[in-house]
Parts: structure tokens; C-alpha cells; sequence
């Protein structure tokens, strides 16, 4: 194994949890053939479709989702005119990366700043307009913000108990920083249900069992 091989994948690998993409590699110089060898002896694995962890690199706690970014796109992807990642980590998939709620990775959710197709199995991508405030980088890793990941998750109508677990979680870890801004963002999800938004964030504190600092009571 070529010494100059590994160390050009290994600058790749260092940039994104130790993994790399087929198409990094060969505009790095590396070939496909290369890799299937490097593969083979050990030297790499593949741990998504078209994406590589080094071999001796940490495995990730959220590799899955890390790869699975990689594998659409996520690094190379062009940034929005608003200046925000053209991939961006949503709903359950950003509960997950914050380390709010009890979710189970069965599928992963990503907004997208305009419609993209994929092969790649339990992948979800929706196409929305997102602000710099909206996203915010979890261990390198484009995520919508905790406050914005709330108001994603009770839009896409999931289960109640499940709000209300990541709403607690996030309070308790002081993850939630900005009642104002979820308040901002559930406005539309309570004009559609004839209800204000104020209302039905305290209503959500109450079931939760939680009363954040500068939350409504």
C-alpha cells in the first residue's frame, strides 16, 4: 500500500469524522480500483454507499449520519445565496445530533435548499428556505438549531410524547436558548391551527413539565 496513498486519504479523512467520499478520493488522485484494494486489505471500510472510514480512525457516534450526509452531497454541495449549507440536518435526525429526545435513527431527514433526488434507502429530503439563524454546526455537522429542530419536529406532526421528551431534554441542558426564536417559528404551525403561538408553547412547557428562562409560563 502506497505510503502517499494513505496519507492523501488520511488529510480527507481528518476533515469529516474520518471518513471520505469515492469522489474526494479520486479528486484527491485515488482511483476507484485503489480503493476496492484498500478495501480489501483492511486499510479502509465501507461504511455507506460511496463513502470510506480510514482504517484506525474512531468510529463516530452518529457516523451513520455523517455518512449519509457525505454520501448526498454535504461537502461539496454549494452554499444557499444566504450564505447556508446546501444539506442541512432536520427533524428527528437533528433531535438526534443534539442529543434531545428518545429517537430511533429508522430514518434520516435532511432539508435541502432545492429538490434533489436520491437512491440512498430511508432518506427523506425536503426542500425549505433556511436562514443563517436556523442552522447551526454540531460537531462539524449542518444542524437546524434546537429551537428550530422544536418547531420542525411538531410541523412534521410527530408524536406528542416525543415533543415533549426532546423539549425537556433540551430545557434541562440548557440547549434551549432562545424561547423568542421558537416562539418566532411556530407562529405559521399556529395560525394554521387557529391557535397562538405563545399559547401553544406553554402549553408544550406545561405538558413537559418545564419552564425555560424567558419561556412563556
Amino acid at each position: 500500500m502506497a505510503h502517499a496513498t494513505l496519507a492523501t486519504l488520511g488529510v480527507l479523512a481528518e476533515r469529516r469524522w474520518g471518513l471520505f467520499t469515492t469522489h474526494q478520493a479520486e479528486d484527491a488522485g485515488v482511483t476507484r480500483k485503489q480503493l476496492s484494494r484498500m478495501a480489501a486489505a483492511g486499510a479502509a471500510e465501507r461504511v455507506a454507499h460511496g463513502v470510506y472510514r480510514l482504517s484506525g480512525a474512531p468510529r463516530q457516534e452518529h457516523e451513520a449520519i455523517y455518512a449519509t450526509w457525505l454520501a448526498l452531497g454535504g461537502a461539496v454541495v454549494s452554499r444557499t445565496e444566504a450564505g447556508v449549507a446546501g444539506i442541512v440536518a432536520a427533524g428527528s435526525t437533528a433531535a438526534i445530533v443534539h442529543g434531545i429526545g428518545d429517537f430511533f435513527p429508522d430514518l434520516y431527514d435532511f432539508i435541502v435548499a432545492r429538490r434533489k433526488g436520491t437512491r440512498l434507502r430511508g432518506v427523506r429530503l425536503r426542500v425549505r428556505a433556511l436562514t443563517p439563524d436556523d442552522v447551526i454546526p454540531v460537531a462539524g455537522l449542518p444542524t437546524l438549531t434546537v429551537e428550530r429542530t422544536i418547531a420542525d419536529l411538531v410541523e412534521l406532526g410527530t408524536d406528542e410524547s416525543l415533543i415533549l421528551d426532546a423539549v425537556r431534554d433540551a430545557v434541562r441542558a440548557d440547549k434551549l436558548v432562545a424561547p423568542d426564536r421558537l416562539v418566532r417559528y411556530l407562529s405559521p404551525i399556529a395560525v394554521r391551527r387557529k391557535a397562538d403561538a405563545q399559547g401553544v408553547l406553554g402549553e408544550i412547557y406545561a405538558l413537559a413539565g418545564v419552564r425555560p428562562e424567558g419561556g412563556p409560563s
